[in-house]
């Protein structure tokens, strides 16, 4: 059975809707109005093998702001509620992704604990129509909606076009590696007894 979220949110601001397959094959379509933000979703989708539906309307006229943290908090839902209970799932992901001269390192854990550990630096105060202060924020909106603890880092790199897109690719494949099946597994992966 696919594990399906699907969440929306409409506020003064903006209005979103997201859904998501954890099973899916990597097809989506996304739509946010900023086209930078909708690369990057595309390479987390396609990466993570996640079918991926992102409609977004926001107040593009003041900034990317509120569109790019919202889609997060909606996303960040949506996964959340695709996951479910949690049985049965490997919990920890992590990628250390090249892409040309940039290295980065993305390594999660749904543990129903939201934390953000990110460590990124960019030359450029934006990157198309996208301020590069907001891949920060996109992630904290997500670790926090998903209650989810997710480290990212750039070990090296220059271009700020290859340090976000390896950001968003390795977050991709270490949330498919969290959320992938363990068949020896019955229940989640704790010592709690639940997540």
């Amino acid at each position: 059975m696919d594990r399906i979220g699907t969440c929306e949110r409409k506020t003064k601001e903006t209005d979103i809707s997201v859904t998501i397959n954890l099973d899916g094959t990597g097809n989506n379509a996304i739509s946010t109005g900023v086209g930078f933000f909708d690369h990057m979703l595309d390479g987390f989708a396609r990466h993570g093998l996640f079918d991926l539906t992102v409609e977004a309307k926001g107040d593009l006229f003041v900034d990317c702001h509120h569109t790019v943290e919202d889609t997060g908090i909606v996303l960040g839902q949506a996964v959340l509620q695709a996951v479910g209970d949690k049985k049965g799932i490997k919990r920890y992901g992590h990628m250390l992704l090249p892409m040309d001269e940039t290295l980065a390192l993305c390594a999660i854990d749904l543990s129903g604990r939201p934390y953000l550990n990110f460590q990124a630096e960019f030359a450029n105060d934006r990157i198309g129509d996208m301020d590069t202060e907001m891949i920060r924020e996109f992630f904290y909106a997500v670790s926090y909606s998903a209650m989810m603890n997710i480290h990212l880092k750039i070990l090296d790199g220059e271009n700020s076009h290859h340090k976000a897109e390896a950001l968003f690719k390795a977050f991709g494949k270490a949330l498919d590696m969290a959320t992938a099946g363990e068949p020896r597994l019955r229940g989640a992966w704790t010592t709690k007894g639940s997540l």
